[in-house]
């Protein structure tokens, strides 16, 4: 398995590749932890945060963003 460095600047890749969606609808998103169990725990911010789709765009779109990007992950949960 790579290190966990790695991973993580994979994952940061993998947000930049979303965050102008969220930016277009005055949101953002912050990796806020990568787990030893493969979990990337992450905060919606600005207009995405209490968003009624927030999880939606968390499941369907940020998650299927970074696991495309870092097979390793198993999950994308808000923190």
């Amino acid at each position: 398995m790579e290190d966990k460095n790695t991973i993580w600047e994979k994952v940061v890749s993998a947000l930049n590749r979303v965050r102008p969606y969220l930016q277009n609808d005055g949101g953002d998103i912050d990796l806020i932890e990568i787990t030893d169990d493969m979990t990337v725990k992450v905060k919606l911010t600005g207009a995405c945060h209490g968003c009624p789709y927030a999880m939606q765009t968390l499941k369907a779109g940020v998650e299927q963003a970074i696991i495309q990007e870092v097979p390793e992950i198993k999950r994308v949960i808000s923190a």
